[in-house]
Parts: C-alpha cells; structure tokens; sequence
C-alpha cells in the first residue's frame, strides 16, 4: 500500500513539474514578483501570450497530434527515437517566441530566456541520439539557473522561490528514479545541462 502512494505521489509531481508546464509558472512568477509585474497590462498579455503560445500549446498539440498519427506509442515519450520529433518542435517554437518576444525591447531578459529554452531544447535532442537525459530535470535546471541569476543580478528578491525549486528538482530528480524512467547519470546530466545551457545565455546573449 505504501509504495502504491509513493508511486502516486511520483507520478503527481512528474505530472505538476512536467517541462511543458514549468513555462506556466515561469510566467506566473515573472510578471507578479519581477520587473515585468511594472509593465503595462497589454504588454504583459502580449509577452505571456507568446510564451505559453510557443512554449507550451504548440509543443503539446505537437506532440497530440505525433500521437494520433502514430509517431508516439504513448504520451510518455520514454524512448529516445519518439523524442526526437517532439524536441525539434520545440526547440525551434521556442526560437519564434523570442523572435516574437525581441519585438519589445524592455523584455530582454525574456527573449534570452526563450533563447536558453531553445538550446536546452537542441541539448536534448543532441543527447537523445545516443543516450537518454532526463527532460525534466533539464527544465527544472533551467529554472534554477533564471532564479539564481535573477538573484545575482539584485533585479529581484527571489530567494525563498530558489530555494524552493531546488528542494523541488531534487523530489522530482528523486521520483524520476523511483518510477524506473530514467539512471541517476541521466537526471544529473539533465540537470546539470539545463542549468548551464541558461546561465551562460543569459549573461552572454
């Protein structure tokens, strides 16, 4: 019974933590505890709505559609040629948003964010043609590596949100394991590649 809630509990987070909804929260959090909660409501609309457009419908109606026309077996996608298509898709919707998002000069940080999504994204599909990273665990990278720059750079005070989502990575890096979807070299590459893909396209691009 008790690995039965452990495997619920696993599966739940995997679920809420999902890198096709991290973009989600992204968002909540930028536009209510940043800089960009100062911007006009229409441009907040047209930001949010260019990144949750590209980095979150058109990646999972991609992958709906991959499903329906046979390309995925399932809506897991745990082997490494079914990623492939799905990873191309959204790298490069990823490339359209800050494109879309470069159109308000203001929102800089967040176009290179886009940009860094987008190399995690061709990180990825790099690494599944010869071995299988943890998608996850890239995306809860990533996101560590945006608040701890956000925090560096004095632009925000995010602190307990970072320290949260590190408490977070590890649970979910923790769960992936538990549930047999991935190796522990696998996690901690995703991990370790998501973080550093971003912070070094945030403070160079």
């Amino acid at each position: 019974m008790k690995s039965n809630y452990l495997k619920i509990g696993a599966r739940a987070l995997s679920m809420a933590l999902h890198p096709l909804i991290l973009p989600l929260y992204l968002v909540a959090m930028l536009f209510t505890q940043t800089a960009f909660s100062l911007f006009p409501a229409a441009t907040k609309w047209y930001l949010g709505s260019a990144v949750i457009l590209y980095g979150v419908v058109i990646p999972m109606v991609a992958v709906l559609i991959l499903y329906k026309v046979g390309w995925l077996k399932n809506l897991h996608i745990h082997t490494c040629k079914e990623r492939i298509l799905p990873l191309l898709i959204g790298a490069v919707a990823y490339m359209v948003c800050a494109l879309v998002v470069a159109k308000v000069p203001q929102a800089a940080f967040l176009r290179k964010f886009a940009l860094a999504a987008a190399l995690c994204e061709l990180f990825c599909l790099l690494v599944t043609l010869r071995w299988k990273v943890s998608l996850h665990l890239t995306g809860m990278g990533a996101t560590v590596a945006l608040l701890f720059v956000l925090n560096s750079l004095g632009l925000t005070q995010l602190f307990p949100w970072l320290l949260g989502v590190v408490v977070a990575a590890g649970l979910l890096g923790s769960a992936r394991l538990y549930l047999g979807h991935h190796q522990p070299w696998q996690v901690l590459v995703g991990f370790l590649g998501g973080a550093v893909i971003t912070w070094v396209a945030l403070f160079c691009f």
